[in-house]
């Protein structure tokens, strides 16, 4: 019997291309390719490069370099690029970069498998040419769902074949608009988990309609298009079947949720559904923009049982001439008031945001309006970014260039408040009680986990301070990885904070544990 074919997938960039990972290896594995963790064990070496800034798309080629190296020493025989940069740059990637035994855009995924083999035999799969995939669908958002059928949406796919792990059809939400019908019969999602994580992204939607002029994810990602509701909602219960407690949606615009389906206020319907799938203990939103905020949104997001009060806001700058030149809405005032609102609702929201500075035209004024914007917005983490022109953006046009080292210069200036304010507003929830998802329990970190104010990877942690007091909870070693507890903030670690588990959670802990012993 031939040895099986083995991959490993190296993911890069954002939480999109996670899962854009994890539909690729449910494809391979579909097709009987092996999955393996490490690069070195495997015969092809697929990374998902990041074409966003000129940190990440460094970040990518290196990664891409690093695997090559392994050509020789090992078992790895190819190297292949895939992803948002790899879609960008095409053949330009290619022919800078023969390092790579492969370069393949969003339209080679449903037929990926073939593709590596190819590549894996010593042939030539041609680079394809980038384009501008905004023309790809039709410009009426209300046309999209018929026209998108055969266009590549990389995180949309669902399998109903023999190999595909069967699960019962979830309804729609039943306010799902009028003419957009639930599928019927399962449809599985086309995916594979890499790794056991208690958290999961799940795909909302893809592209974007905004034309910001600093951002080229459009043409490449494409125009705005949701996935339909039932989709997300049997992913999401497939996820919970595979130990998934925290759901984060993602997309490049979850504010527009819906309005190619008939109804802007469509996750306003979907989530509720969402947060009632059995297993799933908290449902968290990313991506939203200020300029679509809506009230309705604002009341779910605040009050709806195991949804996080999160809120992930692209304000990007606060000074009006420079939101402006961004093609961007909004101000300095507008968006506190903003802020207001939603902590009038829920005072331990969690809000999060990032920032350029730098911009073409921008002045010490604008700088300063941003400054101040920072120091009255409380947020829990700040990105900051340096401008730099990418390729194909309206504002790489624009004149009034900073010079780089004034650039640089604010970026150190901004970064070193973001690293004062966050702290700050650390500080001032000591003493608050959270609900925390626990996400390691051991190893030198020691055990730690995540508040409902704080997204994976970006927006620090939990420390516990007396874990270790709780072992032996029902003949174990305390609360588990993928447990909510509750515990009560008594200090700060730069953006971390550090807290104790309540002993007023163990009752909950115990029975859950007793339960789960049971089934």
């Amino acid at each position: 019997m031939p040895e099986r074919r083995t991959v490993a997938l190296v993911t890069l960039g954002c939480a999109r291309n996670e899962v854009d990972s994890e539909e690729l290896a449910g494809r391979l594995e579909a097709d009987g390719w092996q999955l393996v963790e490490d690069a070195e064990d495997a015969d092809v070496a697929v990374v998902n490069t990041c074409g966003f800034v000129e940190a990440a798309k460094k970040d990518s080629v290196d990664a891409l370099l690093e695997a090559n190296d392994l050509k020789g020493h090992g078992r790895t025989q190819a190297v292949v690029a895939v992803g948002c940069m790899a879609e960008r740059y095409g053949k330009e990637l290619a022919e800078a970069l023969p390092e790579a035994d492969g370069v393949l855009g969003f339209d080679d995924y449903s037929d990926i498998s073939d593709r590596l083999q190819t590549i894996l035999n010593g042939g030539i799969h041609a680079s394809h040419t980038p384009r501008d995939r905004r023309k790809l669908l039709p410009i009426s958002p209300a046309e999209r769902q018929s026209a998108g059928a055969g266009v590549a949406l990389p995180g949309h796919g669902t399998a109903t074949d023999a190999d595909a792990t069967p699960v019962e059809p979830v309804e729609a939400p039943a306010d799902l608009p009028e003419g957009v019908a639930p599928v019927s019969g399962p449809r599985a999602p086309l995916r594979r988990r890499l790794d056991g994580a208690p958290v999961a992204s799940v795909k909302l939607a893809s592209g974007c309609d905004r034309r910001c002029s600093f951002c080229a994810i459009p043409s490449f990602r494409g125009s705005f298009i949701s996935r339909r509701p039932s989709d997300v909602l049997n992913e999401t219960r497939w996820l919970a079947e595979q130990g998934v407690k925290e759901v984060m949606l993602v997309s490049e615009n979850n504010t527009s949720y819906g309005k190619d389906l008939g109804d802007i206020r469509l996750l306003e319907s979907l989530l509720p559904e969402l947060a009632d799938v059995d297993g799933i203990e908290r449902v968290r939103v990313s991506y939203l923009q200020p300029a679509e905020m809506r009230p309705g949104l604002i009341d779910v997001l605040t009050s709806t049982p195991k949804v996080a009060p999160y809120f992930d806001l692209s304000f990007q700058h606060s000074a009006p001439d420079v939101l402006r030149a961004m093609r961007r809405f909004g101000d300095t005032d507008r968006f506190l008031e903003l802020l207001d609102t939603i902590r009038s609702k829920a005072p331990q929201a969690g809000v999060r945001s990032n920032f350029i500075v730098g911009f073409p035209g921008e002045t010490e004024a604008d700088l300063a309006e941003l400054e101040r914007f920072l120091n009255n917005a409380r947020l829990d983490a700040i990105g900051v970014f340096g401008y730099s022109d990418e390729d194909g953006t309206e504002a790489a046009t624009y004149e009034n260039k900073l010079d780089e080292d004034v650039v640089a210069a604010r970026l150190a200036r901004v970064s070193r408040l973001a690293e004062e304010l966050v702290s700050q507003r650390a500080e001032e929830r000591v003493g608050e009680t959270l609900r925390v998802l626990v996400e390691s329990v051991g190893g030198e970190e020691g055990a730690y986990g995540r508040g409902e104010h704080q997204a994976p990877e970006t927006d620090g942690q939990v420390l516990f301070t007396n874990f270790a007091d709780f072992e032996g909870l029902t003949g174990g070693e305390g609360p588990s990885v993928g447990r909510i507890v509750e515990a009560k903030v008594v200090g700060t670690e730069g953006v971390d904070l550090v807290a104790e588990l309540l002993p007023g959670s163990l009752g909950s802990l115990a029975c859950s544990e007793s339960e789960e012993a049971a089934r």
